[in-house]
């Protein structure tokens, strides 16, 4: 089979996109299929039109030349541009499924270029445009342009031959649209077992130079956006301090709320007891994993949290971390409370300090939470597993013309 995927962006930027972009084609063509891959004119200010990087060839969209547009038509300029660019790709490479990936941007060029050269097109939601827009911040619900991206979004889903998306949360509200409910196909965020191992010991070295020696490190890795909740770790920290004075935070990684949170620090008197790395190469990551005690997630209750599942704690559990999340629907539907992690009341720095303090209690039952974690991720969160969906739904668009491989 050949499917034609169309992406927002792709390595070698990293992100949680690229990740599980990266999982979902090794799997595919492990099972023999063929792909392709072009990206948005987001991906970067590429010069070249197609690019080879760690032996994945992506078609590239050059950006349209700058110039002054009203609101909302910047993004109608970047959509025709990738429309011309994904239709020259699919003469080129002559696809018998085109696969839109979110957002919504490319999936409008995607189903325009599919009617026009008869090629069927599906979608998958990894987030809904609207609700990303709103939870960084751009733009409010129940405003002119939340309604007209809502809108947008389920123009697209109706008209897709078939949905795919990543989580039951997500499933449930595209179904609400009024999309049927066997049309809709939940592809879970999964990991490469293979490629985590469990924790393995900190790096004195680096422990040193980050003042964490002797310490019980609180950690988080990752990018530093608003629904994250870090704020809400470090209003914990003087309390917790107050009874496990070694306790440290660690913070690593970079975004939006970088510099409000470094000033929260100061303003809490607790700057000398968190320690900011910055963003440090992907290579380098295990490394300050493996300084970290208890991970923790401490996510805001919004629909961008209580819909979409996140990858990070599964990642933390195949490699067999202690973690503590908030209790948003993203991450009940991956943490099960006291046997995989321990979940605490979204929005609150008591439950966040008691959740984290009892943890740290029963050390006793950390071996249980590791091993429960690494063995859920094995057996449910697994690549394999997860791509094994696409088969029908594609089969059936396929036939009888030709059946998958």
């Amino acid at each position: 089979m050949r499917i034609l995927h169309v992406l927002d962006h792709s390595i070698p930027l990293h992100s949680g996109y690229t990740f599980r972009t990266l999982a979902l084609l090794r799997e595919q063509r492990r099972l023999g299929w063929t792909t392709f891959h072009v990206t948005s004119p987001k991906h970067s200010a590429m010069r070249d039109s197609e690019e080879t990087v760690d032996g994945w060839h992506f078609y590239r969209t050059l950006v349209p030349a700058p110039g002054r547009t009203l609101p909302g038509l910047g993004e109608l300029r970047l959509m025709r541009q990738f429309e011309r660019r994904l239709r020259a790709v699919a003469q080129m490479v002559e696809p018998q499924l085109i696969h839109a990936h979110s957002p919504v941007l490319n999936a409008i060029p995607a189903l325009r270029v599919g009617r026009e050269l008869g090629i069927a097109v599906t979608y998958e939601v990894r987030a809904f445009w609207e609700d990303a827009a709103v939870d960084h911040g751009s733009t409010t619900e129940g405003s002119l342009r939340y309604r007209l991206s809502k809108g947008l979004e389920t123009w697209a889903l109706r008209r897709a031959a078939h949905v795919f998306t990543i989580c039951e949360g997500l499933r449930a509200d595209i179904v609400a649209r009024g999309i049927a409910a066997d049309k809709v196909t939940v592809i879970p965020n999964a990991v490469d077992i293979e490629k985590f191992e469990p924790s393995g010991q900190p790096d004195a070295a680096l422990a040193a130079r980050l003042g964490l020696q002797g310490c019980t490190v609180l950690g988080f890795i990752g990018s530093f956006y608003a629904y994250e909740g870090l704020e809400l770790l470090l209003a914990a920290l003087p309390r917790m301090l107050a009874e496990r004075p070694e306790l440290r935070v660690l913070l690593t990684g970079g975004g939006p709320q970088a510099a409000a949170l470094e000033a929260q620090a100061r303003r809490l008197g607790v700057a000398d007891k968190v320690v900011f790395t910055g963003r440090v190469p992907h290579a380098e990551v295990a490394r300050y994993y493996d300084l970290v005690d208890v991970l923790c997630y401490p996510r805001q209750r919004m629909r961008l949290t209580e819909l979409v599942t996140p990858l990070k704690p599964l990642e933390a559990m195949a490699q067999g971390r202690l973690l503590v999340a908030s209790d948003v629907g993203g991450h009940r539907e991956l943490i099960r409370d006291g046997q995989t992690g321990v979940l605490f009341e979204a929005g609150s720095v008591d439950a966040l300090a008691q959740a984290v303090l009892g943890l740290l209690a029963r050390r006793d039952d950390w071996p249980r939470l590791r091993a429960n974690g690494r063995r859920y991720v094995e057996r449910e969160r697994n690549w394999a597993a997860s791509v094994a969906g696409y088969r029908l739904p594609w089969q059936a668009l396929l036939q009888p013309a030709e059946a998958v491989a």
